[in-house]
């Protein structure tokens, strides 16, 4: 068994055994079509990992505190669906040039106060950002929350996450390339 189905194996036993603040039971997997609707409205492909979470654990609610939002329909407690509240957030960009959205940064979990846990499907080990837009600026509301989708699962999983630490004095780096991805949102 490769490291990637061991891990989603225990994805999915932990998917079972818990559920996120408001959702009553684990979603029926997305299909291939739905994966395909849903790539074709964003304009680019999931990272792998991503789409297998997806079409084999379930769409959406499992994963660390809200869990992953929903692919295309809204979840059972009126989260957005991710590539809803991407789009959104790339439109709302659009509006506000202080605040831009880059591109292939999708948001996959909801942590309230409008922050979230976005992925970079541009970067090839899907490194996981938190976005902090409580921030005074909109280059310092984005964190490298882990530097891949592998990491961050395995940090959930083995209960080592910033968010079950509680460590106050934790300091998340930067995210370095967010100027460079947003110098072309116009």
């Amino acid at each position: 068994m490769t490291e990637i189905e061991q891990l989603l194996t225990r994805v999915a036993a932990e998917a079972r055994n818990t559920r996120p603040w408001g959702w009553p039971s684990l979603p029926e997997p997305v299909d291939a079509v739905t994966l395909s609707r849903a790539e074709a409205a964003l304009g680019f492909p999931l990272p792998p990992l991503l789409a297998e979470l997806y079409l084999r654990i379930g769409d959406g609610g499992f994963g660390p505190e809200y869990g992953l939002l929903p692919l295309l329909d809204n979840s059972p407690a009126g989260e957005p669906a991710a590539v809803e509240q991407y789009l959104a957030n790339r439109a709302a960009g659009r509006k506000d040039p202080d605040w831009p959205w880059p591109e292939g940064i999708l948001p996959i979990s909801h942590w309230g106060c409008a922050m979230y846990a976005c992925v970079d499907c541009h970067a090839p080990e899907a490194t996981v950002l938190l976005f902090e837009p409580n921030a005074d600026a909109c280059d310092h509301a984005w964190f490298v929350d882990a530097p891949s989708l592998t990491d961050w699962l395995h940090a959930w999983i083995d209960g080592t996450g910033w968010y079950a630490e509680m460590n106050e004095e934790l300091e998340m780096a930067p995210w370095a390339h967010f100027r460079i991805r947003t110098a072309s949102v116009a």
